[in-house]
């Protein structure tokens, strides 16, 4: 029987990988999924207490044969359609949260946008929007 995803699961893979596709979790990106998934309505619901399961899951499936291609499609089959942008949007913005954004999160960010089929323009308004709302004075 194929394992069922929801939602929430899909969202936190999404942070996670980009997360960890460097190899290291700093604490920085760490804590904002955490503070994501505390204030933003899409979240609602979700018992936070399962994040580590989640988390873990998802670095068990990225560890094993194919494992982001496989992560990849599990997100998108588990998103609706209209959560496509959120999960773009959240991944932007762990990425971003350390100030710098590295190439492999760049290479990421790229396989996400073409998994789910998003269009160059919106990406790039979530994109610079994250700019905005990091930038330094």
């Amino acid at each position: 029987m194929k394992e069922q995803f929801t939602h929430y699961d899909a969202l936190i893979f999404v942070m996670v990988m980009v997360s960890a596709v460097d190899r290291a979790m700093p604490d920085r990106e760490l804590s904002r999924i955490g503070q994501l998934i505390d204030v933003l309505p899409v979240f609602n619901g979700f018992e936070k207490d399962g994040l580590i399961s989640v988390s873990q899951r998802c670095a068990e499936i990225l560890n094993g044969p194919e494992g982001l291609d496989i992560a990849l499609e599990i997100v998108r089959d588990a998103l609706p359609a209209r959560l496509y942008d959120t999960a773009y949007a959240l991944a932007v913005e762990v990425a971003a949260v350390d100030l710098s954004v590295n190439p492999e999160e760049v290479r990421l960010l790229q396989l996400l946008r073409d998994r789910l089929n998003l269009d160059k323009l919106t990406c790039a308004a979530i994109e610079r929007s994250a700019i905005a709302r990091y930038r330094k004075a």
